[in-house]
């Protein structure tokens, strides 16, 4: 081994102790080329022949870190693996005699991160909710649209802030001269959402024969309340359903241009029936037909059913349906049929048509405002 290589692993030992395991702001190996190149004086010639890469992917990746060094949060990463002690044989056999505590003397606990990150991390996933640090400032503030942003709904100190980004849980939305803004990421959002699923499980009392619920299940999923009606009483309640299942409902949570939901609920419910019909209709002895020829423009609704259909009621579902995509038409019933019945996301559904790129809502939204002309929805009232 060359005195490179030893400088390189010694680099890249102090950079694992800073950083988490699988997960980071940063790639282990990049700043381990930054260390050693900014640290340690070793060229970056030498770094790319003691590692086997070319000398331009050592040069990227010591740019890189130092590009996100304006970040104050990622700067106080760096500075703890500059900070963290060269690993020389004695030390590093003084190390391994110790009992492992798992964090080094002064930092926070992964569990007292998680416990912390509980109560910050909702905040931070409300709509326009954005953390911001003040370069030199000892807390970081959280600002929501409750009080338009005029003053904190939370304060937490920097070095939780630090921690969070070590996970990956937030990334800079925006900086400028006075402040650096933070927004929570999809892992951050999955995470808070494993954690309330969790606590849910906890709070949950044990008995019966069900399967428990999973908690990592519960960052896969968008759980909302929806009014269902009884047929039996005809009264309304509130249950708990997953409407992340399908692109209608992730749609249901996006707002437009104008602060308005995306849909409008009578264009939700046509979405439901049309997809409540096509699962009924695929019920009986013909499980197995063939959907795909109801995608081509040439197909049209003939209204006859054939001999050796399933029973009246999904070939009255089966008929309800070919009637909605005879009035959508040609292209309109294509992403409705995919969206609605098939849940196919619709950026697969843009690929398979053709269409340019989030053109896919715009149409989806015209064919559910025709399927509500067609069942003959009212608007709901507020």
């Amino acid at each position: 081994m060359t005195e490179t290589q030893a400088i390189l692993d010694n680099c890249a030992e102090r950079v694992r102790k800073t950083l988490p395991d699988n997960a980071g702001p940063c790639s282990p190996q990049e700043a381990a080329y930054y260390l050693a190149h900014t640290e340690q004086g070793e060229s970056i010639r030498r770094l790319a022949d003691a590692s086997g890469t070319h000398p331009s992917t050592v040069l990227r990746a010591v740019r890189r870190i130092e590009q996100r060094r304006d970040d104050p949060l990622f700067d106080r990463i760096v500075s703890e693996m500059e900070e963290a002690p060269v690993p020389t044989p004695q030390i590093q056999a003084n190390i391994d005699a110790r009992p492992s505590s798992g964090t080094a003397p002064g930092r926070l606990t992964i569990e007292q991160v998680r416990t912390e990150a509980k109560k910050f991390l909702r905040r931070l996933s409300e709509p326009s909710a954005f953390l911001m640090i003040a370069p030199g400032a000892q807390k970081a503030g959280i600002f929501g649209a409750n009080n338009d942003f005029k003053k904190p709904t939370a304060l937490l100190p920097v070095p939780l802030a630090v921690e969070f980004l070590k996970q990956d849980w937030i990334k800079v939305s925006s900086r400028s001269s006075a402040a650096v803004r933070y927004q929570i990421t999809d892992v951050g959002r999955s995470f808070l959402r494993r954690t309330l699923a969790e606590e849910t499980v906890d709070r949950k009392p044990g008995g019966g024969l069900a399967e428990a619920p999973v908690p990592y299940l519960g960052q896969h999923q968008a759980m909302a309340d929806k009014l269902m009606m009884d047929p039996a009483t005809g009264k309304s309640s509130a249950v708990r359903i997953n409407i992340g299942e399908s692109p209608i409902g992730w749609l249901t949570r996006r707002k437009g241009p104008d602060g308005k939901p995306f849909l409008a609920p009578e264009e939700v419910d046509a979405a439901e029936r049309l997809r409540t019909d096509f699962e009924t209709a695929n019920i009986g002895p013909q499980v197995a037909q063939d959907w795909r020829k109801f995608l081509t423009p040439s197909d049209k609704y003939s209204g006859s059913p054939r001999a050796g259909e399933p029973g009246e009621g999904p070939m009255m579902a089966r008929d309800r349906v070919m009637k909605a995509l005879a009035a959508l038409g040609p292209g309109l019933a294509d992403v409705a049929l995919r969206t609605c019945c098939f849940l196919e996301g619709l950026e697969s559904c843009e690929r398979r048509m053709g269409w340019s790129s989030r053109s896919g809502k715009v149409v989806l939204q015209i064919a559910l405002k025709r399927l509500v002309e067609h069942y003959g929805l009212a608007p709901f009232k507020s």
